[in-house]
């Protein structure tokens, strides 16, 4: 009898142990289907993010054909200096603006007095204007043969590693290694100041009206009914009331043009891109050179929102 009650008790151990080890297994079996659900949930994701962040940048590169097209289907002396336009493809927009960089300051070419301007319409008092308007142009200025580096030993005496680069700004990043410019005025100038424009002037028409106020004898009388005649029928006419900052301002365009595109998916997403085109010739019709993505920083949000201050 007692042999008996001992089988009978070791198959209801074993049992239990079976049924353990099977909770167990189910236990792991449903970790394991767990985990499996939330990586195909992320791979979904992660397929969905990457198939959008290809068809934006198809979107973006059609925006710049049709860009192109559109200034090089036109003579060159009657090409649009800005414009705009909107298209769908898939299941996505686009918004597109696009506008000549001669409606920006080109570092490598303004006059002081349009720099100091600039810096003074940004906030900048006239003697901090002055004296930024200068470094910007040490900057960009070769040291002449055989006398001293005066800038350079300016960068020096600052205990800086490195010196004034003595030729045209490649960037407008640079702007924010010239001596003596604070952060935050480099910040506020990013989305009024260019190196792809090649003019000394500046186009009134297209421009900013920060850009505007940086003219010589620009008060805010003056600045308010520009900006009001520009928007006529006849916005030329508006350029005789400029005086003596008529030397710096043009009504021309340039090679290079702005091309803002905001993409935005059915699914609520949006990206954002700026670039900059160079039209070329017939076998290569624009060559890029910007291109910035998710443009939500100073150069989007930033532009026509400066503190205009004369």
């Amino acid at each position: 009898m007692s042999l008996a009650r001992h089988l009978s008790r070791t198959l209801r151990d074993r049992q239990g142990f079976i049924v353990v080890a099977a909770l167990w297994i189910l236990a792991a079996l449903a970790a394991l289907a767990s985990i499996y659900s939330i990586y195909v949930a992320n791979a979904a994701i992660s397929i969905s993010v990457n198939d959008e962040s290809l068809q934006a940048e198809a979107m973006v590169k059609a925006s710049l054909e049709l860009t192109a097209f559109h200034l090089l289907n036109e003579k060159e002396k009657d090409r649009p200096t800005r414009g705009q336009f909107a298209f769908r493809m898939g299941k996505a927009s686009a918004n597109v603006d696009f506008c000549s960089e001669a409606a920006r300051v080109d570092l490598n070419m303004a006059s002081k007095d349009l720099l100091a301007g600039l810096f003074t319409a940004l906030g900048a008092s006239a003697d901090q204007a002055e004296q930024y308007a200068d470094r910007v142009i040490g900057w960009r200025t070769a040291p002449s043969a055989g006398s001293a580096d005066k800038e350079g030993s300016l960068y020096r005496a600052a205990g800086l590693s490195y010196g004034p680069r003595g030729g045209p700004f490649a960037h407008i990043g640079e702007l924010a290694l010239v001596l003596d410019l604070p952060p935050a005025m480099v910040e506020r100038a990013m989305p009024y100041v260019t190196v792809y424009s090649g003019r000394a002037q500046v186009n009134v028409l297209d421009a900013d009206p920060a850009v505007v106020a940086a003219l010589p004898g620009m008060t805010p009388t003056r600045l308010a009914a520009f900006l009001k005649e520009r928007t006529a029928i006849a916005p030329h006419s508006a350029l005789t009331d400029l005086g003596t900052a008529q030397n710096m301002v043009t009504t021309e365009g340039s090679k290079a043009t702005r091309v803002s595109v905001r993409v935005r998916f059915d699914d609520g997403r949006q990206i954002a891109s700026e670039v900059v085109i160079l039209l070329a010739g017939s076998e290569e019709p624009y060559r890029v050179l910007s291109w910035q993505d998710d443009a939500d920083g100073p150069m989007a949000a930033n532009a026509g929102q400066g503190a205009v201050r004369r």
